[in-house]
């Protein structure tokens, strides 16, 4: 006999998105089942930002001791233990496995079930041996990486991120196909722990970015040995003895390059297969869920949060639709999300932050703008630290209002927050600008840049006729 329950939330997906509701759900009083037919956590804790972001600080501490020479510290070329590396990314990921295990979460008083779920009709799931009827559902199952139609690509062994983090020495020739955040990441981590990358993208890489930020990116790839070739369309892979060769054509000319190991990082799809969403009226696409500003699906009793829903997919974002939905579906709120000032940053040397929009997007939206630069050049901290190689660029309106910033340079990820909660309040740049900021921080950057919004009008003619005039007066 199936056991049959009856709730108030029913949460399919244990990443980042679902785990955020159901843990506020059951706090708050209600009655909560979370279906997770893989491992808790989720891309994020197993695959994605845990896992990528510990392999990365190896490969900083791998750059700092060949670095700690300019500060007159000799280290010397390091020596890298390859299996001791993807032993510190294991470990880092379980440290952070009890914040979301299911013994964590039943003892939160959410049921949790270990099994695959699927939609039975509008309201109704089955998952394992229980039956469940839920006064709302949510779908948060993610996404999974995409593997491109190449030929012969079935036929040799590949990574990707959910599989690159299982091995136990750096390969000596890894070969990536694709030039996103993920892709980038992991080939700058590899080129610092002693393999040789070859990186290959159809377009630019970090296409999302501002071109001329990414480019400080891009340089420093190059400058850690990375071949980098942009542009291109890969036609076909085969093994080889030692590995395996990938063709490729660049402007009609075809060519090949030889690895040991394939890294594919070209892109995500949403998962929704197995999920019988037709059963449950609810309307998608390849691309994902379709949603609402509310987050609400084309079944009203149905949401979908995170990378599933078919926007943007990082984890913060699932964070941030999760609390979006708890107001609607617990309190009956109607709160809609807010998708316009979502920040993302690529964990490169240097980082590459960014919200709001580009530079090329305020110029394609219309209307006079301001750009606001600040060379890190200029910052004392990061002269100090050896480390000025970076640019913040803000957009502002004319009245002050700003529209985005990018940053590229050393904490880039964390300077960017600055002008999240800026625009987020829809504070003008005067109090960027006005702001103390402590002598001597990287945070510097960010205030010089707000203050060049006044620099023509506080040294233009009209200032200097002010202040003689004024003088007269004793």
């Amino acid at each position: 006999m199936a056991e049959k329950l009856d709730v108030d939330i029913c949460v399919i997906g244990a990443g980042s998105g679902g785990l955020s509701v159901a843990a506020g759900a059951s706090q708050m009083g209600a009655s909560t089942v979370l279906i997770e037919k893989d491992r808790m956590g989720g891309d994020c804790l197993n695959t994605g930002c845990v896992p990528s972001k510990a392999l990365l600080a190896a490969a900083h501490a791998a750059d700092a001791a060949r670095q700690a020479g300019r500060f007159g510290v000799r280290v010397g070329e390091p020596a890298i233990d390859g299996e001791a590396v993807f032993s510190h990314v294991h470990r880092t990921i379980a440290a952070i496995e009890p914040n979301d295990s299911v013994e964590r979460f039943e003892g939160l008083g959410v049921r949790v079930i270990q099994a695959a779920g699927r939609f039975t009709g509008p309201q109704e799931i089955v998952a394992g041996d229980c039956e469940i009827k839920a006064r709302r559902i949510v779908v948060a199952t993610g996404s999974r990486a995409l593997v491109p139609p190449i030929d012969g690509l079935d036929r040799v062994p590949f990574m990707t991120n959910e599989t690159v983090f299982e091995q136990t020495a750096v390969p000596e020739h890894l070969i990536v196909i694709g030039g996103g955040p993920i892709g980038i990441e992991l080939a700058q981590a590899h080129a610092s722990l002693g393999a040789k990358v070859t990186v290959l993208e159809m377009f630019a890489i970090l296409p999302k970015d501002d071109p001329e930020l990414a480019d400080f990116v891009r340089t420093r790839l190059v400058e850690d040995g990375i071949d980098v070739r942009e542009g291109v369309r890969v036609t076909e892979v085969a093994g080889t003895d030692r590995g395996l060769t990938v063709a490729f054509d660049k402007d009609g000319v075809a060519e090949t390059v030889d690895g040991t190991a394939l890294l594919v990082a070209a892109g995500r799809q949403a998962n929704v297969d197995g999920l019988d969403l037709e059963k449950a009226g609810v309307e998608y696409s390849a691309k994902g869920i379709t949603v609402d500003a509310r987050l609400r699906t084309s079944n009203r009793k149905v949401f979908a949060v995170g990378d599933v829903a078919g926007g943007y997919q990082f984890t913060h974002v699932a964070g941030y639709h999760a609390g979006v939905v708890i107001k609607n579906a617990l309190f009956r709120i109607p709160a809609k999300a807010d998708m316009r000032v979502v920040p993302w940053v690529t964990y490169t040397a240097p980082e590459l932050a960014q919200v709001g929009l580009t530079e090329a997007e305020a110029r394609k939206q219309g209307g006079d703008i301001r750009i606001l630069r600040w060379p890190f050049h200029e910052n004392d901290r990061a002269q100090a630290e050896g480390e000025t190689r970076g640019l913040i660029k803000a957009i502002a309106t004319p009245k002050g209002e700003i529209l985005g910033c990018s940053i590229v340079g050393p904490q880039a990820g964390e300077l960017i927050q600055t002008w999240v909660l800026a625009m987020s309040q829809k504070i003008k740049i005067g109090a960027v600008a006005q702001m103390i900021a402590p002598y001597p921080t990287l945070g510097e950057v960010s205030k010089r840049a707000a203050g060049s919004f006044y620099t023509p009008k506080l040294f233009s003619e009209r200032t200097r006729r002010i202040v003689r005039f004024l003088a007269r007066f004793g």
